[in-house]
């Protein structure tokens, strides 16, 4: 993960809101001190915590995960006992739309909160097996298959034994 783009990310997306620490801190539901040390690359956040920061300004994730002064993509963000995010296509307004390829350690799982409303997911398995959980129910996808899902309500991602890799795109309305 690169928290240098991260923290310059943030505090832009910010500045360009017109917002105070305060005011982020209640839109994202994201403490004050927490987006201060985030801005300063004090911390580095959670996946979790950045799809907040991403919901509350009613921005896609890669505002906040791609660095600007690269133009290589893919870029892959790892966060610490978490998912490994590769951004492939990052949000491209005209579209709606960014693209991951999201790898899974063999049996790791990862739960996400419900993304802003209307956003959707499509997930296409590259290695699996693997497991969505959709509706309160975990749905079986076996290499080669995908699955289409509204991504404002709880969902999550299961591997099995062997690891899974798949491509995971976000249409936001």
């Amino acid at each position: 993960m690169n928290p240098a783009a991260i923290s310059e990310n943030l505090r832009q997306i910010r500045a360009d809101a017109g917002l105070s620490l305060s005011k982020a801190a209640e839109i994202t539901d994201v403490s004050k001190a927490m987006l201060g040390q985030i801005e300063r690359g004090e911390s580095s956040p959670t996946i979790a915590t950045l799809w907040k920061i991403a919901k509350g300004f009613q921005q896609p994730l890669t505002a906040l995960l791609q660095d600007r002064l690269s133009n290589i993509v893919p870029q892959t963000v790892e966060f610490p006992g978490s998912i490994a995010v590769q951004i492939v296509f990052p949000f491209d307004p005209s579209l709606g739309a960014e693209t991951f390829r999201v790898s899974l350690l063999p049996r790791q799982s990862h739960q996400s909160s419900p993304h802003a409303h209307g956003v959707t997911e499509e997930v296409y398995v590259l290695e699996g097996p693997m497991e969505v959980l959709r509706d309160e129910e975990w749905v079986l996808l076996q290499q080669g298959q995908g699955l289409r899902f509204r991504a404002d309500q709880p969902h999550g991602y299961r591997a099995g034994s062997g690891g899974a890799a798949f491509l995971n795109m976000h249409h936001y309305r």
